[in-house]
């Protein structure tokens, strides 16, 4: 006999029924439902950038906002090398890690470096490179620096990386210098990071057909934000910045 049933009848048999407390020993006796776990999906990134401090200082503050237990998915690695090199640095700790089975492979693995004042030839070099063996590249062409220059201006001229560093100290109100998490902390408090990727966008199609050497102003650092961006609001219910 259903449980129901049970209790009607127990209610009659004393010559009274309640409908509030047979409905609540009906509530009671219900099965409780099964829990489900949820697991968080992770993702591994690797970022090998050229500079020992300035990018890394940007993207392990990116990584920051991340819960706890997932600030460790995004690895930065300062290679204090340039263009060619970091490429290789890159593929060198993918395949490390490849080799490694007591530690998941990465899902994304990424290098960021700069034009500067290297050769064509090694500049377009490192992109065909990654290209090739599977890295992804956020590569600028002068300088870093251009990515957070965007974040207050479109820039479309040809300028040398010298005038970023005078166009940032105009625009943060303070002397742009590298290397310190003041200056991050500044442009996340000050710049737009949602125009900074629209206007890098613009002048990757200015420059459609181009060679990377050719392509000045350019940065690519937008696709490695963005990639970060959807991964840190997966887990934080807000915007990393702005």
């Amino acid at each position: 006999m259903k449980i129901w049933k049970v209790l009607l009848a127990m209610a009659k048999k004393q010559n009274r029924f309640d409908f509030a407390e047979f409905q609540a020993n009906l509530l009671a006796s219900a099965p409780k439902p099964t829990q489900i776990e949820i697991k968080e999906e992770r993702k591994y990134f690797l970022i090998v950038s050229e500079g020992t401090r300035t990018e890394p200082i940007y993207f392990k503050y990116l990584a920051s906002l991340l819960p706890p237990n997932l600030v460790n998915t995004i690895e930065v690695n300062g290679a204090g090398d340039n263009t060619v090199n970091v490429v290789r640095k890159a593929i060198a700790l993918r395949n490390k890690r490849r080799s490694n089975r007591n530690m998941p492979p990465y899902d994304e693995v990424w290098a960021v470096y700069d034009k500067d004042d290297f050769p064509a030839k090694r500049y377009n070099g490192a992109i065909f490179l990654a290209d090739s063996e599977g890295i992804k590249s956020a590569h600028s062409n002068q300088s870093f620096e251009l990515w957070y220059v965007l974040h207050y201006e479109y820039l479309q001229s040809a300028l040398h990386r010298t005038d970023y560093i005078r166009k940032l100290t105009g625009h943060m109100g303070l002397p742009y210098t590298k290397n310190t998490p003041r200056v991050v902390e500044q442009l996340l408090k000050t710049g737009n990071v949602n125009q900074a990727i629209e206007r890098a966008k613009s002048l990757e199609i200015i420059h459609v057909g181009k060679t990377p050497t050719d392509s000045c102003p350019h940065t690519s650092v937008y696709k490695l934000v963005e990639t970060l961006n959807r991964y840190i609001d997966d887990h934080k219910p807000k915007n990393m910045y702005r």
